[in-house]
């Protein structure tokens, strides 16, 4: 139920309309002056605990600025976690009431979506939303407008998770970062704050990212390690050779000829000297390939939960073992897709309603922002199921059927398909004027009846019966064997054209049953 009283927000606190126009950050000038600190450069083991203890014990920064390294730096990384992200930009989306609802809950539920729909660049706040599964959350400020007389949102930004803290008490509720101990509480209405479990633990630790941060610290190693090989990888090596009391200058003299030539394959060195070349250095790429492609691996599964739907699999991949991989994939996103259309329906959908409608009584009767999985079923199933159980006696769900069919419930007044009736023929109206009392007779319901036969047409019914019973009839006529007659009849049947006779019949059966139901009503009166 709609209420005209004053507006709340999730938490029940009175909210301001004056304060929803301007973005809260405006105030906070020295946000917008940050830049990146890029905790990536030169990344050691013991550089990146400390990042993390940090982030533990409630300084984010560096946590978050290395998450936006990782992602820029790391292709696979980026690739993956844009599969993941960008999955559910192809669902479709609803917005469908409360269990039960009434009319006026339907509606209201329309009217949520109509507003959504309104929403400048939407597809760019769910993605931008789904940044929260690497980070733990993902904050974006709304800045609202009144356009005629409804509030929509004018401009939906997302802030970088830099910007963030987390409260000293409960490490759970995320502030803005306004150079105070304890930070600023964000302002109601004013952001969709999307929490992201990929697992448990309070905020700084419950992302994503967290989790690829070492293999992402192996494989710069590794990758490092590789270039540094492939760089000597098949050079001989050059020894140069001074004689003993040579000078310190012609000591560098020797050494800078024995690092040029091998680029320039020309240089000059004091008589005396000598450049000797021994044989080319060998290794091979594989161990360093091997780490990276199990830093890989180990991205893909974290991310997507296997390797099979990605490249980093190699050569093991298989149809079988990839349709289980996509199904997992598929899990995850039904996952992700939960987690976000209940914060969209706390932070969008009941603002919206809250600002236009007033909100609603009780807020367990919230219209629900939903992903819209097609998980309906085969339709030539249902219609061959669903009478057969429901002749049976099993009470079936109109609400039910639809949801299982992947049709929506028709809104009041709506058109909608039904079944083509068939058209009276002369015999049920001649029969039906005469129930009614339209002629005068002694015997109106045996008059009526042969109002019926007559509409049938017997010499057409006779003559239908005997074109298909003619083939029968000449077979018994010619055998008088009856194994031989059985056979034949057998083969007769099938290819019979009763096309004619069927339809007479059908409408025999019609008329008959309108006649039937016209005298049982007479009796009843």
């Amino acid at each position: 139920m709609v209420t005209t009283s004053r507006i709340l927000d999730a938490s029940g606190n009175p909210i301001k309309r004056a304060e929803l126009v301007e973005p809260q950050t405006s105030k906070l000038a020295q946000l917008h002056r940050e830049f990146a600190s890029h905790p990536s450069r030169g990344l050691t083991p013991l550089k990146l605990a400390r990042i993390l203890d940090a982030a533990e014990q409630g300084d984010t920064r560096a946590q978050h600025d290395l998450f936006l390294d990782m992602e820029e730096k790391d292709t696979h990384i980026f690739a993956e976690m844009g599969k993941r992200k960008r999955a559910l930009l192809t669902v479709d989306w609803d917005i469908v009431p409360p269990r039960n609802a009434s009319a006026t809950e339907r509606k209201l539920a329309g009217y949520a979506k109509e507003l959504l729909q309104d929403v400048p660049n939407f597809e760019d706040v769910i993605l931008d939303a789904l940044d929260g599964i690497g980070h733990g959350f993902s904050c974006q400020e709304i800045e609202w407008e009144l356009l005629g007389s409804e509030w929509l949102p004018k401009e939906i930004t997302h802030r970088p998770q830099s910007w963030f803290q987390t409260d000293m008490e409960t490490r759970t509720e995320i502030r803005l970062r306004d150079n105070s101990l304890g930070g600023q509480a964000l302002q109601p209405f004013g952001w969709i704050t999307h929490t992201h479990k990929a697992k448990s633990g309070y905020i700084a630790r419950c992302g994503l990212h967290r989790t690829l941060s070492w293999p992402y610290l192996f494989k710069n190693y590794s990758v490092g390690d590789l270039a540094e090989f492939l760089e000597i990888y098949g050079l001989p090596l050059r020894l140069g050779k001074y004689q003993s009391g040579a000078s310190d200058d012609e000591k560098s003299t020797l050494l800078r000829a024995v690092m040029s030539i091998g680029h320039d394959a020309a240089g000059i060195i004091p008589e005396g000297m000598a450049i000797e070349f021994t044989e080319a250095a060998k290794g091979s790429e594989g161990p360093f390939m091997a780490m990276v492609e199990w830093c890989e691996k180990s991205q893909s599964k974290a991310i997507l939960g296997g390797t099979l739907t990605s490249q980093a699999d190699g050569k093991s991949s298989t149809n079988a073992l990839g349709n289980v991989h996509n199904e997992v994939r598929h899990d995850l996103m039904v996952s992700d897709a939960i987690q976000l259309a209940g914060t969209l329906t706390r932070d969008l959908v009941y603002p919206l309603l809250s600002l236009n409608k007033g909100g609603v009584d009780d807020r367990r009767r919230l219209p629900r922002f939903k992903f819209m999985f097609d998980d309906s079923e085969d339709l030539g199933v249902l219609a061959e199921s669903l009478p057969k159980l429901a002749s049976i006696g099993m009470r079936i769900p109109v609400e039910w059927a639809h949801e299982r069919a992947g049709i929506p419930q028709a809104e009041e007044g709506a058109a909608v398909l039904g079944v083509a009736k068939p058209e009276p023929i002369k015999g049920a109206l001649k029969f039906a004027a005469l129930k009614a009392g339209g002629a005068d007779d002694a015997f109106p319901d045996q008059t009526a009846l042969d109002a019926m036969i007559d509409s049938i047409a017997p010499d057409l019914l006779q003559g239908q019966a005997a074109a298909a019973l003619k083939p029968v009839i000449e077979m018994i006529a010619a055998s008088a064997d009856y194994a031989e007659v059985h056979d034949a009849l057998s083969g007769i049947f099938p290819s019979m054209n009763t096309q004619q006779l069927e339809e007479t019949l059908a409408r025999a059966m019609f008329v008959a049953e309108v006649w039937g139901r016209l005298s049982v009503q007479d009796e009843q009166a």
